[in-house]
């Protein structure tokens, strides 16, 4: 199993073995971090976030719904697949699924809302039929991380983005997957550079993040969001 490091001349993340990491192999190293350190918070600088477990790992039940597809019918990414294998607790939390083990997404716009309020929240709701199947992780304060399906990457991932309204509302991609975000809250990888979406400048990373860029925003990084009432 390698251990990451970092390229001091470039910011960019990297591993000594040379090889990235995606997927469930990625994910799978988090899983070893998370059972060697358990109660640790998921977000080292936010603790009101919890710890990755709150007692023994609680994997998701064979034949469980949520381990077929999203509702919309999209496929389950490998770093999902991978975690739910592992433990629920965490997403729970975060309220990915219901007590039927089914998933329990919501439009980009009523996620913000909820997360925000108003004025805040409808900023996004033009966003929401774009964005249609969001799920919220764990970090920010004045930001939130929020996984949206749709179209995936070489590596079957689904994108990562931040909300913010700290000062113009915009969601901002942030990770190219669950897994790097996984990865990167565990401290297995190292982020170099300033804002939400410094790892589309990494050599591992980034070419992920410009599929990503591409399909989401046509090729930017992020989009400003503005209700007409502003």
């Amino acid at each position: 199993m390698t251990s990451p490091t970092a390229d001091h001349r470039t910011g960019r993340a990297r591993h000594r073995s040379g090889a990235a990491e995606h997927g469930a192999a990625l994910t799978e190293r988090v899983v070893a971090a998370v059972a060697a350190d358990p109660g640790r918070p998921v977000v080292g600088h936010a603790p009101s976030a919890g710890p990755w477990l709150t007692g023994a790992p609680e994997p998701l039940p064979a034949g469980a719904p949520a381990a077929a597809a999203f509702p919309s019918g999209r496929p389950l990414p490998p770093s999902l697949r991978r975690w739910l294998a592992f433990d629920t607790g965490l997403l729970r939390r975060s309220g990915w699924l219901g007590p039927d083990d089914r998933f329990t997404p919501r439009p980009l716009g009523r996620l913000a809302r909820d997360e925000f309020g108003e004025p805040w929240g409808s900023c996004f709701d033009p966003l929401s039929d774009r964005f249609d199947e969001c799920f919220l992780l764990p970090g920010g304060s004045d930001s939130r991380r929020v996984l949206a399906t749709g179209e995936a990457d070489a590596y079957g991932e689904y994108p990562v983005f931040a909300l913010d309204v700290d000062d113009l509302p915009c969601i901002e991609l942030m990770y190219p997957g669950l897994d790097v975000y996984l990865a990167d809250t565990a401290g297995l990888i190292v982020r170099r550079g300033t804002g939400y979406s410094a790892l589309a400048q990494d050599a591992v990373y980034g070419p992920r993040m410009r599929t990503h860029a591409r399909n989401a925003f046509d090729g930017q990084l992020y989009e400003e969001c503005l209700p007409e009432a502003f």
